[in-house]
């Protein structure tokens, strides 16, 4: 019977130690730091300059399109992002793939699936998924729209119609 004791006691602390470690440092294996803005690079494509952006950009309206270039619905929110950017002249645009950049996707490959599918505003990439993880994505396509003070006004996966985009849009513009 003592064992029993023993065991339930030791049982208590651990999960009183792991309790107080979680409150204190946050789960291990997520990124505490999963805050916004990010930094991410950005390739030199059409409508995009090669080096790094912020995202959300700062002291603008920022549209940010997550994406992959193996998700068809992806390609259809690139379509409707590049039909409705040109009408917000004072918001910033920025798409950002996580995948991994290597030998089954080169830097070449991407820049020219971009420019295949339209693409012609910022392009970044984020192997870490630090972006996804900032905004709560859980699944591809996702859509953040951000206020000019970097708070997330909008966030959504799946596909967000043009009538949508400008609809919220034109709440903060």
């Amino acid at each position: 019977m003592n064992r029993r004791r023993f065991l339930a006691a030791a049982s208590g602390v651990g999960l009183t130690a792991g309790s107080a470690y979680v409150a204190t440092e946050g789960l291990p294996g997520t990124d505490a730091d999963a805050a916004l803005p990010r930094r991410v690079e950005t390739l030199d494509a059409p409508g995009s300059t090669g080096g790094e952006a912020t995202v959300p950009t700062p002291d603008a309206v920022t549209v940010v399109d997550l994406f992959a270039t193996w998700c068809a619905p992806c390609d259809d929110q690139l379509a409707i992002i590049d039909r409705v950017r040109g009408e917000y002249d004072d918001v910033s645009f920025v798409s950002v793939t996580n995948e991994r950049l290597g030998d089954t996707l080169t830097r070449e490959d991407l820049v020219a699936w971009w420019r295949e599918h339209g693409g012609a505003w910022t392009l970044g990439v984020d192997p870490g998924s630090d972006l996804l993880a900032a905004f709560g994505a859980n699944g591809l396509p996702y859509v953040a729209i951000v206020d000019a003070d970097g708070t997330v006004a909008h966030g959504q996966s799946g596909l967000m119609d043009a009538d949508e985009l400008r609809a919220r849009l034109d709440a903060l513009a």
